[in-house]
């Protein structure tokens, strides 16, 4: 018997949001989607019972935030990093063939959605349970243990318990929003994230805390009240860059915005034709950023569980040698995970301008190892991507002869259309994996307008547009029911 047989009981029984039985009115799924942001939005200010007065400790997932969302210290500790995880370990165990789950078949799909929220559980405790128990993350309070009387111990078991239940509904979140609503769960909270750092990056006042915001700052130096000294002189010329000015941060988050739009419309077209009406005619874009920017969540959040498992073996190992990690007051500043800790800001490798005291070739290196990371974990995850999420040649293939189409010229065998297919997807695919990566690192390096990492701005850029390109669809459904049938009811 093999593994599905032993664990169809478990899977086939995971609880799951029920699929809509026909077609959901579009404001419905408009309300459906404002529904779940705002309950996430309100989730992730209300603070976990139990914490040390004064808040959480230092944000390890605070350099990754923008992309695993949440908010530290909330109910949403978590984001959607246990569901990216498991994403991860599926695509891995997907690509190598090692599940022998067949996606068209209804019965391994219900397998396949199982095992993949037992594993965002998992995921959750094997994040949660160090985070809580291990270092100072999340610690707890003294005051609450002892009106309690459950012990340190007890509250941090309460703390953890809050983060699972976060855990969870975030992850039902998502599927109502996948199902119900228009998007998906994980694309919407980055964009609520993304979104609300860039408002507070543009338009934050120094009152609230924290530095003032692009446009404040901007009023300020017009009117007097900032004095960033002349731009004539070297000291002046770097503060209305690279200081309060900000203007290299507005630069790069213009072009990056620029760049990813203008990828999303280059695309090499392949013509179509139906094989039974004359006349009907059509066209499958292969886009340049094919796999779209979603496998950089994987590959970020891959170096997001690295850096923890640097930080939990600091913490537990009072002994790590110096050329594994050393650690100052919960920073990592050298050895291995250091070089593999992925470049955030201009003060991480800007030596010349006096931004860090890091040797200039170990700062080389590190942004060398960063970009290989980015590049080549971006091309790959891209076809592990593509190729489990039904976006292959043999699946697009497929997918074209059973719509009816052909291509002109060629004749109608999914075999021969496989063979085109092939000409275009795996490179485009490479191409753009590759490419988004190195705009992710560019990013970081140069800085963003509210310190949204690169990957962040990516990923908010990307899944507006499609978020766009969805709503559109939606909209010409709701005006033409029968187009529908074509788009796939």
């Amino acid at each position: 018997m093999g593994w599905k047989e032993t664990a169809e009981p478990v899977l086939t029984r995971m609880p799951s949001v029920a699929r809509p039985e026909g077609h959901v009115p579009f404001r419905q799924k408009l309300g459906w989607t404002a529904g779940i942001l705002v309950m996430y939005f309100f989730l992730t200010n209300v603070t976990m019972f139990g914490l040390q007065t004064g808040g959480a400790g230092g944000d390890f997932y605070g350099q990754f935030r923008s992309i695993l969302a949440g908010s530290q210290g909330s109910i949403l500790q978590l984001g959607i990093g246990p569901i990216v995880t498991a994403s991860i370990v599926l695509q891995l165990l997907g690509g190598a063939n090692l599940l022998g789950l067949d996606t068209d078949d209804p019965r391994d799909q219900i397998l396949y959605q199982g095992l993949q929220k037992l594993l965002v559980v998992v995921m959750i405790c094997l994040t949660g349970l160090p985070m809580v128990f291990a270092g100072s993350f999340l610690p707890a309070s003294q005051a609450v243990a002892d009106s309690l009387a459950v012990g340190v111990g007890g509250v941090k078991t309460i703390i953890f318990a809050q983060m699972f239940v976060g855990g969870i509904l975030i992850l039902f979140m998502d599927e109502i929003v996948s199902k119900w609503g228009v998007g998906s769960g994980v694309g919407l909270f980055i964009i609520a994230g993304v979104s609300q750092q860039l408002v507070a990056g543009l338009f934050s006042w120094q009152s609230l805390g924290g530095q003032s915001g692009f446009i404040p700052t901007w009023v300020g130096i017009v009117t007097g009240a900032v004095d960033i000294g002349s731009p004539l002189t070297p000291g002046g010329l770097s503060d209305v860059f690279l200081g309060q000015g900000q203007i290299l941060a507005l630069i790069t988050t213009v072009f990056i915005f620029g760049i990813v739009v203008y990828a999303e419309s280059v695309r090499v077209e392949i013509p179509l034709a139906h094989a039974n009406v004359k006349g009907a005619r059509g066209r499958f874009p292969v886009k340049l950023i094919y796999a779209s920017v979603l496998p950089m969540i994987l590959v970020r959040a891959l170096q997001a569980n690295i850096q923890f498992l640097g930080q939990i073996l600091n913490n537990w190992w009072s002994g790590m040698p110096l050329w594994l990690g050393e650690y100052t007051q919960g920073q990592v500043t050298g050895g291995l995970f250091w070089y593999l800790a992925p470049i955030q800001s201009r003060q991480d490798w800007m030596w010349f301008l006096g931004f860090t005291s890091q040797e200039p070739l170990a700062i080389i290196a590190r942004v060398l190892i960063d970009l290989t990371f980015m590049i080549a974990g971006g091309a790959v995850f891209a076809i592990f991507w593509v190729e489990t999420t039904g976006m292959g040649p043999e699946a697009t293939a497929r997918q074209i002869q059973n719509s009816g189409m052909q291509i002109p010229g060629f004749r109608r065998n999914p075999q021969v259309i496989e063979k085109v297919m092939e000409r275009y997807i795996p490179q485009v695919t490479v191409i753009g994996g590759g490419l988004v990566g190195l705009l992710a690192v560019l990013a970081n390096m140069l800085g963003t307008i509210g310190g949204v990492s690169g990957t962040g701005l990516l990923l908010t850029v990307s899944i507006t547009y499609k978020l766009y390109e969805e709503i559109a669809e939606e909209q010409l459904m709701e005006m033409h029911p029968m187009m529908r049938q074509m788009f796939g009811d």
